[in-house]
């Protein structure tokens, strides 16, 4: 035969461990509020990639800070990114390449002028590169032209081959968005058939910009464009599109968005856009720990 044993009443258990009543229904209260602020960060953070969908963390933490003071929220990067990463939110980088220059050509190529150059205001150096798109069973090429001190994206132009047409379409844009005097501004790109052609080299010449390239085709020395590719194809989801017309379109979005709404830790967390407009020396938010080294390449 079974024993009855009477249920215990809440104040009899807490006693048991020691702890009075209030104090539970106080832990109970804490608890629900911190699960209730975590779902309203996840619930920003959600909002935030409508538009940068593939923002990192300190980033995240960064454009985080208004809405922590307006909410009364408190929260560290280290546990941002545990609670990111609980909810399976961390982005995950990819280190996929595809080659898209062809440097072995009959074309003047020129050496690298910009060897540890340091831009000290916009239009001082642009930064050229061309990266692939996939569409279905083929793949469409984007051409950027890159500010390297506001990592602003100031030309681009999308083309369904790997001629000279996207590349120019791309110089033509920047050439227009800087309508003033270009004074003492470099171009660097890589060696390849494009960026030397004559067209090409021709435009560069009639603006009175100094033209530089990488030594032996050296992807490293044109890091910040190689970098920026990337950026625009992973953060933004703009690896591949089901057409063409559909690819114009999400790019467009992407480097808007680019531009204009996502912080860079190089330029003191302003935008591309915002630090157009400075000049002089752009403080740069490095955040390093035992797990984490940021340097130019990755906190572009």
């Amino acid at each position: 035969m079974n024993q009855q044993w009477p249920l215990a009443g809440m104040g009899t258990l807490c006693g048991l461990f020691g702890k009075t009543r209030q104090a539970y229904y106080e832990a109970i209260w804490r608890e629900e509020k911190v699960i209730n602020e975590q779902e309203l960060i996840i619930q920003e953070v959600k909002r935030i990639r409508e538009n940068l969908p593939r923002v990192g963390t300190d980033k995240l933490y960064f454009l985080l800070a208004d809405f922590f003071n307006d909410n009364n929220l408190k929260m560290g990067r280290d546990k941002l990114y545990a609670l990111l990463r609980a909810h399976n939110l961390l982005i995950k980088r990819s280190k996929r390449r595809a080659v898209t220059t062809n440097s072995n050509h009959p074309f003047y190529k020129y050496p690298n002028l910009v060897k540890d150059f340091i831009p000290a205001r916009p239009n001082e150096l642009w930064v050229s590169d061309i990266t692939y798109v996939l569409l279905p069973g083929k793949f469409a090429y984007l051409s950027l032209i890159t500010d390297a001190y506001s990592k602003k994206i100031i030309g681009w132009s999308l083309q369904k081959n790997l001629q000279s047409k996207g590349p120019l379409e791309a110089l033509k844009m920047a050439l227009e968005h800087s309508r003033r005097k270009l004074n003492h501004l470099f171009h660097h790109s890589d060696r390849g058939t494009q960026y030397c052609s004559n067209e090409y080299i021709h435009l560069l010449k009639k603006n009175k910009i100094s033209i530089s390239m990488t030594r032996d085709g050296d992807p490293g020395e044109n890091a910040i464009a190689e970098r920026i590719n990337g950026t625009i194809k992973n953060e933004f989801y703009c690896r591949g599109f089901l057409s063409f017309p559909l690819a114009q379109e999400g790019i467009a979005k992407a480097i808007y968005a680019y531009n204009h709404l996502r912080p860079h830790a190089s330029c003191d967390y302003l935008t591309p856009a915002q630090a157009h407009g400075k000049k002089g020396v752009l403080h740069k938010r490095w955040y390093n720990n035992t797990t984490k080294n940021y340097n130019l390449l990755n906190a572009i």
